[in-house]
């Protein structure tokens, strides 16, 4: 018999059962950076009116995102109790990208927003890119940088499942740093910046596709979701 699925104190035995949901699949049904996408749009999302038409930024390393506010305690004359009050959250977000031919981690955060021909027409004294060479952008004090872009994070499991996914708005870069040292055998970007705020999205709606990616043609084995466990023989 397989381990049961246990969501109250009713019945609870630690020894046969997996808390919330089974967790002998939890190798395809958890989420993986493999199946992680992480696309850049306009900065309201309000804005991105063709989810198909974000742009994938891709050879990323690491990203962070950050919700934080503050919470203050208050207590009243009369009562013992603490009460709370909270302020507006603030979002930040960190992405590291590795350094290589094409458009480097700048340029690509404004692919979808700033075109190449557009790209070196802020002040020409403080251009972003050369004519030239539009993919490398590096000058933080271009006019460039006031404008701000959307980035959405979408998550998949092995199975192709949705796990969710985000939209950032108004992400606006506040660093910028690149690392080189002897030895090393990769040379990283990383930005560091602020945004408005996060709106859960559903990219899966009308996208071919997209709603399961791991059984593309409608044929094969369908990867099971968190409530049934293939590992007790059902593909014998």
């Amino acid at each position: 018999m397989g381990l049961t699925k246990q969501t109250n104190i009713t019945n609870w035995n630690p020894q046969d059962s997996c808390i919330e949901r089974l967790m002998d699949n939890a190798a395809y049904t958890s989420a993986h950076p493999d199946d992680t996408l992480v696309l850049v749009g306009p900065a309201r999302m309000a804005s991105a009116t063709d989810f198909s038409a974000l742009t994938a930024v891709g050879m990323l390393q690491q990203m962070q995102v950050n919700q934080q506010r503050a919470v203050q305690p208050v207590q009243a004359i009369g009562s013992g109790r603490n009460y709370f009050l909270a302020s507006k959250p603030s979002v930040s977000f960190s992405v590291g990208r590795l350094f290589a031919k094409g458009p480097n981690l700048h340029r690509a955060l404004y692919k979808n927003i700033v075109s190449d021909e557009n790209i070196s027409g802020f002040n020409p004294q403080e251009i972003a890119a050369t004519k030239e060479h539009p993919n490398g952008v590096f000058n933080m004090d271009s006019e460039l940088f006031l404008i701000p872009f959307g980035l959405v994070v979408a998550f998949r499991d092995k199975a192709g499942s949705n796990l969710g996914s985000f939209y950032i708005e108004s992400c606006m870069i506040g660093s910028y740093s690149i690392g080189i040292a002897a030895g090393q055998n990769v040379v990283m970007e990383n930005v560091n910046g602020s945004a408005d705020r996060i709106l859960p999205i559903n990219l899966s709606a009308d996208i071919p596709g997209v709603n399961n990616f791991f059984n593309v043609d409608g044929s094969g084995i369908q990867v099971a979701d968190e409530n049934v466990d293939l590992a007790t023989g059902s593909l014998l």
